[in-house]
C-alpha cells in the first residue's frame, strides 16, 4: 500500500471514530498532496510524499515557536498534535551513528576535502537520508567533518 493510499485509509478511520483533530490534520496533509499533484500534473510518490509531510512540520515547528512567544499555549498544543500525526507518516529516523557512517561514506566516495566540495557530499546524502535525518543537523556535521 503507498503512503497516500495508507494516508487515505487513515482518515477513514478517524472520520469513523468520530476524531476530529487527527481528521483535521490527515485533511490538512491530503489537501496539501492534492495542491502538489495539480499543480504539477502528475501523480505523487512516496518520496514526493514525504517530502510535503517534511514540509509541513517544518511549518508547525515555526508556528509553534511563535505562539508561544505570543503565549498562546492552546494552539501551539494544536500544532504539536499535528505534528505527532504528520510523524506517524515519516519513515523511522537514523540513529546519530548511522548519520555519522553515512556522512563518512559520502565524504569517500565523493573525495571532497574542503569546505567548498560540501555541495557534492550533500548531493550524495540527500536522497539517502530524506526524511530520515534533519538535514540542517547533516550539513553542520558534513561541514565540520570537512574543515
Amino acid at each position: 500500500m503507498s503512503l497516500k493510499q495508507q494516508i487515505s485509509e487513515d482518515m477513514k478511520t478517524a472520520m469513523r471514530a468520530r476524531d476530529t483533530a487527527r481528521l483535521g490534520a490527515i485533511r490538512l496533509l491530503l489537501a496539501a498532496i492534492k495542491q502538489r499533484e495539480v499543480d504539477e500534473r502528475i501523480e505523487l510518490s512516496d518520496a514526493d510524499v514525504i517530502v510535503i509531510i517534511e514540509k509541513m512540520i517544518k511549518q508547525r515547528r515555526d508556528s509553534i515557536s511563535q505562539f508561544e512567544a505570543a503565549g498562546r499555549q492552546e494552539l501551539a498544543d494544536a500544532e504539536k498534535f499535528e505534528i505527532s500525526v504528520l510523524q506517524s507518516y515519516m519513515p523511522q529516523p537514523m540513529s546519530e551513528a548511522e548519520v555519522a557512517t553515512a556522512i563518512a561514506e559520502a565524504i569517500a566516495s565523493s573525495g571532497a576535502k574542503s569546505p567548498q566540495e560540501m555541495g557534492k557530499v550533500i548531493a550524495l546524502l540527500k536522497p539517502k537520508l530524506a526524511g530520515r535525518a534533519d538535514m540542517g543537523k547533516v550539513s553542520a556535521q558534513v561541514k565540520a567533518s570537512l574543515s
